[in-house]
């Protein structure tokens, strides 16, 4: 296991949003987080990318626990969110920056990475120039260029267009053919969770409801919570 939950709780003001007695994900797997809005989907993503502390509860991450997680640790964790923050430099500085950071050579491995992305061209324009999809592909660069073991994926195609939907999934299915990395994707798209995730899961009012192998959790849930939203039934 990449990482081991238990007993996690997160609470703001009083109010818990989290709320997991036990999460086992395995390294290597695409697990899918679905849900809908508020459920606790992103705030997972924070604590799985420990840029928060969880009120209660322990994340063990590669068998170690522990208080707050090294630098080294969190280094092996990116996560690309549904509306990226790009500098304003150009694409090819924006997608170096880990790299950079890391003291650690740009050159080659970020004009590779660019011609994964489909954006070689646009290697010296300016980021804040790109539409959507672009900015979104960059910011998938920027994470996969410093290799990381875990990759957390926060609606990473909401509102873009067929095109840049169909070659960021095959982005992250590729990441994790080739490299076995980890990713854990938040979706609001069901057919995007049956098409990447070995594993599915739902969260609702910060309760994990259900997890299963994704043909399971979509064809004969256990849960009727799980029914009812695979039918696309309101559950909120």
């Amino acid at each position: 296991m990449i990482y081991e939950l238990a007993q996690l709780r997160q609470v703001y003001n009083g109010r818990t949003v989290l709320d997991i007695p036990r999460l086992d994900i395995e390294e290597g797997e695409v697990l899918a987080l679905v849900g809908p809005s508020g459920a606790g989907k992103s705030t997972l993503l924070r604590l799985l990318n420990f840029l928060e502390t969880p009120t209660a509860g322990i994340i063990c991450f590669a068998g170690q626990a522990g208080g707050a997680a090294s630098l080294a640790v969190r280094r092996q964790v990116t996560t690309v969110f549904q509306r990226p923050i790009l500098q304003r430099a150009s694409v090819q500085a924006n997608v170096g920056y880990g790299l950079r950071l890391r003291g650690l050579k740009v050159d080659g491995q970020v004009d590779d990475v660019l011609a994964e992305v489909g954006l070689q061209d646009l290697a010296r324009h300016a980021a804040q120039t790109l539409s959507g999809g672009e900015m979104q592909r960059v910011a998938l660069a920027r994470a996969l260029v410093v290799e990381p073991r875990v990759l957390l994926l926060d609606e990473p195609t909401a509102n873009l267009d067929p095109y840049n939907v169909a070659l960021i999934e095959n982005l992250i299915r590729e990441q994790n053919r080739k490299k076995g990395t980890t990713v854990v994707l938040v979706t609001h798209n069901v057919f995007q969770a049956k098409r990447l995730a070995r594993r599915t899961g739902l969260l609702l009012g910060g309760a994990l409801v259900e997890l299963a192998d994704t043909a399971h959790f979509f064809n004969a849930p256990c849960d009727a919570r799980t029914s009812a939203f695979v039918r696309g039934e309101m559950v909120y």
